[in-house]
């Protein structure tokens, strides 16, 4: 230290202490919180899930929310201070209570997505898709690749999407997660519509086919079977810090 005196809080520490002390000190630790969902990735998201849902220690999930959506080693994270981790995680919590608009369109890898424009097109492949993997956390990017996909042709604020592939879904893992959470608001609500809009028409004696809403194979029982699934997926989507 050329020469000059520990400063005094330091000398009780130890010697080995005060390195790992001075160490942190100079090392610059560069920390960038993300403060919206359009910050944070699909894949990041599903693999904080997977560690939340396996362990149920509150500072190791702590650490590893940092260590994940702040893209720093989780060596570093150690090194933060206690009270910077607690400001650190709470911003991040905050911002998993978000209810984003729905996000029409996104660029990933130089690539422009939109969402699907008319739901009523959907084929029986994508609904099925759409259908299995909407509820399921594990497979949601398979979900996703019905709902958005490559934009082909734009004129003035509307536009077409690329044929719908299976094996699309593994483009969209990255996606952000504002989108993916939108998406799934847009249907739950479109779903309470539905189901509004039937209520009415039962009220009234009428019949009323659902397919013109939505798709040619949703039914009543589907409706339900789907608001099911997305209410499981929205209870799911939480980031804790307890």
């Amino acid at each position: 230290m050329g020469g000059q005196k520990c400063p005094p809080f330091f000398i009780k520490l130890g010697f080995r202490k005060y390195v790992e002390k001075i160490r942190y000190i100079v090392m610059k630790i560069k920390v960038e919180i993300p403060t919206s969902l359009a910050d944070i990735k699909l894949s990041q998201y599903k693999k904080y899930l997977n560690i939340q849902l396996n362990n149920d220690d509150e500072r190791f999930l702590q650490a590893k929310m940092i260590e994940i959506f702040c893209n720093i080693p989780l060596k570093d994270v150690m090194k933060l201070k206690y009270n910077d981790t607690n400001e650190i995680s709470s911003i991040l919590t905050t911002m998993f209570e978000q209810k984003p608009k729905l996000v029409e369109r996104f660029k990933l890898n130089g690539i422009e997505y939109g969402f699907h424009p008319v739901l009523d097109d959907m084929s029986l492949g994508e609904y099925i898709d759409l259908d299995t993997y909407i509820g399921d956390w594990e497979n949601i990017e398979r979900a996703m690749n019905v709902l958005y996909r490559p934009i082909e042709n734009t004129f003035k604020n509307k536009y077409s999407i690329k044929e719908y592939e299976v094996e699309g879904y593994k483009d969209v893992l990255d996606m952000p997660m504002d989108a993916a959470l939108s998406s799934i608001f847009f249907l739950w609500n479109l779903g309470l519509e539905l189901s509004q809009t039937m209520m009415s028409y039962l009220d009234n004696n009428q019949n009323i086919d659902l397919t013109e809403y939505l798709t040619s194979e949703i039914n009543g029982d589907g409706i339900n079977q789907y608001m099911d699934s997305l209410r499981e997926i929205l209870q799911d989507f939480r980031i804790s810090q307890n």
